[in-house]
C-alpha cells in the first residue's frame, strides 16, 4: 500500500436534503431534540465526535428529504451557533451558510420570568438578542436578560 492518505467519508453521501455540520458534541442531541428528528418519517444520519481540523471533534446529522425554514434554524441558532447549513441536491452543495442569531425571536423562548406578561397571557414571546456572541437575550416585556445557558425553548 502506497503512502498516500485514503480519503473516506465517515458519513453516507446524501442525495437531496440539509447537513447541518460542525455541531458541537455536547449540543449534538439538543439539536435533533429541537428539530423533532424523532417524529420523522425522513432517513436520517448522526455522527458525533467525528474528527475536525477548525473544531477537533464536531456533530454532524444529515436529514434526507428536508429544508428547513429560517424559524427551524434559529431554534438551532440559540443552543449551537455557527453551524454550518448545507443544503444537498442531486449529490451537490448548492447551498452553504453559516447559521447565526437572528436580531430578535418570537415565539421560540419561555421567558424565566413567572411575573412576565408572556406566562401570565395568551400572547407570544418576543426576545431582542443584544450579544450574538455569548447568546444573550433580553424579554421585549419585561426586559429580563437570559443567557443561552439558562433558555428554556418553548
Amino acid at each position: 500500500m502506497s503512502n498516500e492518505k485514503k480519503k473516506e467519508m465517515q458519513v453516507a453521501a446524501l442525495e437531496n436534503g440539509t447537513a447541518i455540520d460542525h455541531i458541537p458534541p455536547s449540543q449534538l442531541f439538543k439539536v435533533a431534540a429541537l428539530l423533532g428528528l424523532d417524529k420523522m418519517d425522513n432517513t436520517i444520519t448522526i455522527g458525533n465526535n467525528l474528527h475536525s481540523n477548525k473544531m477537533g471533534s464536531k456533530g454532524m446529522i444529515k436529514i434526507a428529504d428536508k429544508f428547513f425554514e429560517t424559524d427551524e434554524i434559529s431554534r438551532i441558532a440559540l443552543i449551537a451557533p455557527n453551524i454550518v447549513l448545507n443544503v444537498i441536491r442531486d449529490y451537490e452543495v448548492v447551498e452553504k451558510k453559516t447559521v447565526t442569531l437572528p436580531d430578535e425571536l418570537i415565539g421560540l423562548v419561555k421567558c424565566n420570568n413567572p411575573k412576565c406578561i408572556t406566562n401570565n397571557e395568551p400572547m407570544l414571546t418576543r426576545f431582542h438578542v443584544i450579544d450574538k456572541e455569548r447568546g444573550t437575550i433580553k424579554c421585549h416585556y419585561c426586559e429580563r436578560k437570559i443567557n443561552k445557558e439558562d433558555v428554556i425553548i418553548k
